[in-house]
């Protein structure tokens, strides 16, 4: 077998690289690379003679290749097809936070159905999944959630005005628990709307939403007087007289309706006439799954827990 042993070589220019048209074949040995572009064939079963950092173009890989032993990439890694199966007893992943359904055009309709699955069925039948919902505006679950603890994120009510009455909102995509003072020196709530209700057509479902009235923030002017019915259950004015339901579907709210709350034994929720005092209303807002447009196919329930709340006289 004849033997070249060279330094170096180079293209007929004494420049450039050489160009290798007709392939080339190294039965044995180190190939060291600064950079590599073109095709692979054959069978590679052992990577452990990759030394150095070379960068590596690959236009093809017509067989399987595989990695019989450790690798290590120190640079980034584009991976480019439909599936990627990962068969690991251990995943550990630096990044501390994960995309999902990445795309150019990135939507509510992309991200529809985005989530995890944990397998526990060869059919699927009994998988576990947490995914974000488009018809909802909710990440859903199919089985059950176990806390140690639970924080909500507390959010203000704001009002509005509507035929010269007070509306109060509460926008349930940012809470299901608010704060509200009622104005100083008189204020009058006549509608009480709940923005953004999960409403998606055929399915029911119910939020609880409560909300911390404080009787107006500052003692009224000497002499004044909290006039009664703010905030109370009376036609037209109040807690619960008028409610407006808008629901959310498909990614936008849809047309609001409007019903009358149910109240406890016809009885009324009456807020504290007490300046600075407190009061803890809470509602239920039944979607019955009907068509989320019509008032039948909602129920609001309206009750009074603690109530008349100021600073006690134990502690600091």
């Amino acid at each position: 077998m004849s033997e070249i042993r060279v330094n170096d070589v180079v293209s007929e220019d004494g420049v450039g690289p050489v160009g290798f048209s007709k392939g080339i074949n190294i039965s044995s040995g180190v190939v060291t690379a600064t950079t590599f572009v073109g095709a692979l064939t054959g069978t590679s079963t052992n990577a452990s003679g990759l030394t150095g950092t070379p960068n590596i173009t690959v236009a093809d890989i017509s067989s399987t290749n595989i990695v019989a032993s450790a690798a290590t990439i120190t640079g980034n890694l584009t991976v480019k097809g439909t599936q990627t199966v990962v068969n690991t007893e251990v995943l550990d992943v630096a990044d501390k936070n994960i995309g999902i359904g990445t795309t150019s055009n990135a939507s509510e309709t992309t991200a529809d159905g985005a989530g995890l699955t944990i397998y526990a069925s060869t059919d699927g039948t009994n998988n576990k999944t947490l995914t974000w919902e488009k018809d909802t505006g909710c990440f859903e679950v199919n089985n059950a959630f176990k806390f140690k603890g639970v924080t909500e994120t507390v959010a203000t009510a704001t009002t509005y005005t509507d035929n010269a009455r007070t509306v109060l909102e509460m926008d349930l995509a940012a809470g299901t628990l608010f704060t509200y003072a009622q104005p100083t020196p008189n204020g009058t709530i006549g509608i009480v709307s709940f923005k953004n209700m999960p409403a998606d057509t055929g399915v029911q479902n119910g939020t609880t939403v409560t909300c911390i009235f404080t009787q107006m923030s500052t003692d009224p002017a000497a002499g004044g007087a909290i006039t009664l019915g703010i905030g109370n259950t009376a036609d037209f004015t109040g807690i619960g007289t008028v409610c407006s339901v808008v629901g959310y579907e498909d990614g936008v709210a849809v047309a609001g309706i409007s019903t009358r709350g149910l109240v406890g034994s016809g009885t009324t929720v009456t807020l504290t006439t007490t300046a600075a005092y407190k009061d803890i209303v809470s509602f239920f807002i039944h979607y019955n799954g009907g068509t989320n447009t019509t008032a039948d196919s909602y129920n609001v329930y309206v009750t009074k827990g603690a109530a008349d709340i100021t600073q006690g006289h134990i502690g600091v």
